[in-house]
């Protein structure tokens, strides 16, 4: 085979997929690699011709069972557990493993508590420098904290928080008081060598902030690229680059170490250095990267490429991409299986699969050997030498030169040296272009899976954001280990000006990039184009075969980005959808005639903070569970009033989905009115109306009155509605409090609800007596935040909708809760189950089901 390494590969894979559905302990993965193993042993004894397929076949299977067994033998233990209650701040000791990073407001450092047990600790900072205490690697100390343990957003699609930091074996995340400070205790702690390394981590941080001072954009971006830290790094700087398929160089990456190791390789090569020593010293150099940058996936998989390629070398063997690229993936699973279902492992293995196994075939017969073809034109005596295409090329470009010659009256050898760079310019640009779309096309599933994102302006921004932000890495390298100021600060001035140039061509690139984001694709789709994309790669190299293949994987791909099939929903059925956002609420509304309302779009509660959170509860929330709905646009998002916890995640709702409406209140939001006028979203002002007909259901504004008006922002602005689908209706209420429960009451609209939103997440402002006692629900949703410090719901409410024996939904102990009805009967579900937990409901002659 070309790359006898890939079969391996495969086989470990498709193990520990095999054990990520069907678990095997080790005992049971254990026993068949040693009966497949004696199969192959035996196998070797039959007749000649059969031998090695019957051999390969018995490895083959054993390898697979080495998957399962090393995903068992990984297998995480149960989560560590300490004796602090919510709220309860406790005095914690141990070893500072990662130093303090500053970013504006708050100061951070990763303590670890017991062997592979971490605590991830945030301090606010006061407003003066003397508040900032730097904790440096290997220190003992002790700090007085509220500890928490990471809560995910329990939303279909959602992202695994408390997995991705369990992977770093941070099981907690602890907040000091705000102008506390950390008792350092005698002795020393943690690796010396580990402490080196991260002693020339803060010197390159210190370096950074030396030579881009005052300048925070620069030095958080700096930061972020070259050594990896991106406590600093504000996500409105990089949206762009994401919107355009550019962010991958923006980030650490293997490119990073690829980029510097050629880089020092020149230079020593330059210096005499023997080769095999200069490979040596570049390896040994791309792993000190690697430490010093935090060991990040990427650059520890880019080091490892680089330290195989370095030993075939030695060996004297050829390097082929796809047998190396086995190589390193295989030494990577064995080490750590888990990481086969990390979206940063995927998208680095299967960008250099797609340049391996499909650009280069299409580059090597033709391109390749023309641009290597271009150089020394005027050398007439190696056109004898190559293929007789690129002789002819060189013939016809000699004869373009000789003619542009004769017109500027130049030297023909000057003409020649500038046609032929211009012809090799022009190839490169090709190179990279076709490089690019196949890179899209074959990280299309991944890209829809995780991003829901397919950059359609990624091709030229690609080819121009790339190599400026590559030339970015050497120049920010050189200019931290230049002392010499003059030269320092002017390599970093042009290592920002690049930097700069690369945001303005990626901003230009957002401006005509289309919003247009991906639903999760059907199981049917992805399988499909995963398996054309596998056997494309794996047909023989000829234009008969891949022509009619790669017109198959085109039309799937141009599936996977149109996506015409409907949204996911129950036919002639109203829904009601509480999304976990946490301490906030949004709600989803799927009416019997297909209409889509969302309510309010989540949000994070700044309470001046210095900085806003990088964390978009619209795009990085909201928007994903839509997309696992098959959800592509929506008919109405409302905004019930102008509080973040409802509204911050709304502007990138609205940008992501282009609602033909906009609803709003008293008081509404005026930038979310400008973003969604410049849409072209039809923005309606609703108040207090008669009963309207709304997609085969029927809507009733309750709330705010016509006459209403506040001089400032509040709960009260709230738009409420009911909405009613044969003897059912559903009452939502935003954050309504006491008065206006009590107005409602007093203009009779107030009346029966089968399910009620309830007010301000359950707190004791809302949820009146009498007001409940109108209602009279079945069933009660409140949207609260896990431990939140405001204690939602508060438990007088928890208490009268107890007492009149109504069914309470909380998204902080169950997740995404759902109740949807058919006119007749209500059914309800929900996301999590917390453990001994039963929801507290009250079957009423058999029409509530679960």
């Amino acid at each position: 085979m070309r790359d006898p390494l890939i079969p391996p590969l495969a086989a470990v894979v498709a193990g520990i997929l095999l054990g990520h559905w069907l678990p095997f302990s080790t005992w049971e993965s254990a026993w068949p690699i040693a009966a497949f193993l004696i199969l192959a042993c035996g196998a070797g004894l039959r007749p000649a011709k059969s031998r090695p397929k019957a051999c390969s076949t018995c490895i083959l299977l054993a390898l697979v069972f080495a998957g399962t067994l090393d995903l068992a033998m990984h297998r995480p233990p149960p989560a560590p557990e300490i004796d602090a209650g919510f709220r309860e701040t406790v005095l914690l000791d141990g070893c500072v493993v990662e130093p303090t990073v500053f970013s504006p407001g708050r100061e951070q450092f990763t303590l670890e508590l017991a062997w592979k047990v971490r605590a991830r600790v945030s301090l606010p900072l006061e407003d003066d420098a003397a508040s900032l205490q730097k904790l440096a690697y290997g220190q003992r100390v002790e700090i007085e904290a509220r500890v928490r343990s990471p809560h995910n957003y329990n939303n279909p699609g959602g992202f695994d928080y408390s997995a991705y930091l369990a992977r770093q074996d941070i099981f907690w995340t602890a907040t000091m008081p705000k102008g506390s400070r950390a008792t350092v205790l005698p002795g020393h702690c943690g690796s010396r060598f580990l402490g080196l390394v991260y002693a020339l981590r803060t010197a390159a941080l210190e370096r950074l902030d030396q030579l881009y001072a005052g300048d925070t954009y620069n030095t958080g971006m700096m930061e972020a690229i070259l050594i990896g830290e991106s406590s600093s790094l504000v996500r409105v700087w990089t949206e762009n680059f994401r919107r355009t398929g550019t962010f991958h160089a923006l980030v650490i990456s293997g490119v990073h170490v690829t980029v510097l190791a050629g880089v020092l390789l020149f230079l020593l090569r330059m210096c005499a250095v023997p080769e095999l020593i200069a490979l040596a010293m570049t390896a040994a150099a791309a792993w000190m990267y690697a430490l010093v940058s935090g060991l990040s996936a990427p650059v520890v998989r880019a080091a490892g490429g680089f330290t195989l390629f370095l030993i075939a070398r030695f060996l004297f063997r050829r390097t082929r991409i796809m047998n190396l690229l086995a190589a390193v993936a295989l030494a990577y699973l064995m080490w750590d299986p888990a990481a086969l279902f990390d979206a940063s492992f995927q998208l680095s293995f299967l960008s250099v699969a797609a340049i391996g196994a499909l650009a280069a075939p299409l580059l090597e017969p033709r391109i390749a050997p023309l641009a290597r073809g271009m150089r020394a034109l005027n050398d007439v005596e190696r056109d004898v030498h190559l293929d007789k295409h690129v002789a002819q090329a060189r013939l016809e470009l000699r004869l373009v030169a000789e003619t542009l010659a004769m017109w500027v009256r130049l030297p023909q050898r000057w003409m020649e040296e500038a046609v032929g760079w211009i012809a090799r310019l022009a190839l490169f640009s090709l190179e990279m272009a076709v490089i690019s779309t196949v890179i899209q096309i074959g990280l299309a599933l991944p890209m829809a899976e995780y991003f829901h994102r397919v950059s359609f302006t990624g091709l030229t921004a690609n080819l121009l954001i790339c190599p400026l932000l590559e030339a970015v890495v050497p120049l920010g390298f050189a200019a931290i280990f230049m002392h010499w100021r003059p030269l320092g600060h002017g390599l970093a001035l042009l290592a920002g000006w690049m930097l700069h140039l690369s945001a303005r061509i990626a901003e230009w690139h957002a401006g005509i990039e289309p919003s247009w984001r991906v639903p999760d694709p059907p199981v049917w789709l992805a399988a499909a184009l995963a398996i054309s994309l596998i056997l494309l790669a794996a047909l023989p190299r000829r234009r008969a075969a891949w022509f009619p293949a790669g017109t198959i994987v085109l039309g799937l791909f141009v599936l996977l980005v149109w996506h015409p099939w409907p949204a996911e929903a129950q036919a002639h059925r109203l829904e009601l959808t509480s999304i976990d956002v946490g301490q906030g609420d949004s709600l989803l509304l799927l009416f019997p005639g297909g209409a889509r309302m969302l309510v309010d779009g989540g949000g994070i509660l700044q309470f001046g903070a210095a900085r806003k959170s990088n964390l978009d509860i619209g795009e990085d929330v909201v928007s994903p569970y839509l997309w696992t709905r098959g959800i592509k646009t929506l008919d109405v998002v409302v905004a019930t009033h102008a509080h973040e916890d409802h509204i911050g995640g709304l502007p990138a709702i609205l940008e992501n989905f282009r609602p033909k409406e906009l609803w709003v209140g008293a008081n509404p939001p005026q930038p979310l009115i400008e973003l969604a006028q410049k849409l072209g979203v039809r923005v309606l002002d609703r108040r207090v109306s008669p009963p309207f007909d709304f997609s085969e259901a029927t809507i009733e504004i309750v709330s705010p009155p016509e006459d209403y008006s506040a001089m400032k922002l509040g709960n009260n602005d709230s738009l409420a509605f009911r909405v009613t689908f044969g003897a059912r209706s559903f009452l939502l209420t935003g954050d309504l409090e006491r008065p206006m429960e009590a107005r409602l009451l007093g203009e009779g609209l107030a009346g029966h609800a089968d399910v009620l939103k309830v007010g301000h997440h359950g707190s004791k402002t809302s949820s009146i007596p009498p007001f409940l006692d109108a209602v009279m629900p079945e069933v009660a949703i409140v949207s609260a935040g896990y431990e939140n410090s405001f204690g939602h719901p508060h438990p007088d409410v928890i208490k009268r909708l107890v007492d009149r024996h109504v069914a309470i939904l909380r998204t902080d102990l169950d997740g995404l809760v759902t109740v949807s009805t058919d006119g007749k009967r209500l059914w309800f579900d929900q996301m999590a189950w917390e453990s001994g937990r039963n929801v507290l409901w009250y079957p009423l002659q058999g029409d509530l089901v679960h």
